[in-house]
């Protein structure tokens, strides 16, 4: 009789008795336990306080508010696809949907637009550029017309971010991670994603996408100079960069456009 090969999901007795005993006690696991009884193995894992996998199953409708329509040179082979005022009659259409990205994500995760997405292959390129972790500091300079302009951070503002991920990086990182399996769920085998961020969560935003897309799917972290020189700080460098990481629902099958021709 061939002997029976101890898999690294089997336990001994003793460690079966001692996870009886802590169940029956209401106390908490050993963390190696999580490895050995569980499948669901990730190569990369944050862990932030208050961490969940539950995500948004809300599902609203959308209301049309206003048609842009672009001329369009008729052919035959349009004649089916689009009317004469150049309006789309069927399938997938351009669309910019005003509202809470968590909202608009499970809405089209499970509402009625979810089927023509699928129809279209799902969402080839997703790129976001979310409220970077400051605090409720909405102020900002703008330049116009060669002047510049001071702006504050308006009531709304301030308000809406110390309600909905001011409450520092663990409110944050769940914001971000919540809209990350949406959008998952929604891409394209073959499509890709942009983040936008900068220094002060780029580490956990990265260790999050990893998580959800996982590690062998990050394809490039884009450094953008957005300054030139170097603030002149006392106490440090200052920062003259921000971070662009890019993901791919799967690295073998994404899309990437050559961004330039070289010369012979």
């Amino acid at each position: 009789m061939a002997r029976q090969e101890k898999t690294s999901y089997d336990l001994s007795e003793a460690e079966q008795r001692d996870l009886v005993t802590l169940i029956r006690q209401g106390k908490a696991l050993p963390e190696k336990y999580r490895f050995i009884l569980f499948k669901d193995k990730r190569e990369i894992e944050l862990v932030w306080n208050g961490k969940t996998r539950d995500v948004c199953t809300t599902v609203l409708p959308f209301q049309t508010l206003e048609h842009i329509d672009e001329p369009r040179t008729e052919t035959k082979a349009q004649e089916d696809l689009f009317d004469s005022r150049g309006r789309q009659l069927r399938g997938w259409t351009n669309k910019l949907i005003w509202g809470d990205n968590k909202l608009i994500l499970s809405s089209l995760k499970a509402g009625a637009l979810r089927q023509q997405i699928e129809d279209a292959g799902g969402l080839k390129l997703i790129y976001i550029d979310p409220p970077f972790d400051v605090g409720a500091d909405f102020s900002m300079d703008i330049e116009i017309g060669g002047e510049t302009f001071h702006k504050e951070a308006n009531l709304l503002e301030q308000i809406a971010y110390r309600d909905t991920w001011g409450r520092g990086a663990d409110s944050f990182i769940a914001m971000i991670y919540e809209r990350l399996f949406l959008m998952s769920d929604l891409m394209a085998d073959d499509g890709s994603i942009y983040v936008h961020c900068d220094w002060r969560m780029n580490a956990l935003i990265r260790s999050a996408m990893s998580e959800v897309f996982g590690e062998s799917n990050f394809i490039n972290e884009i450094i953008w100079k957005r300054r030139t020189g170097v603030l002149n700080q006392s106490i440090k460098l200052g920062a003259s960069t921000d971070t662009l990481l890019f993901f791919a629902k799967n690295s073998e099958r994404y899309i990437f456009n050559q961004q330039f021709v070289p010369l012979l």
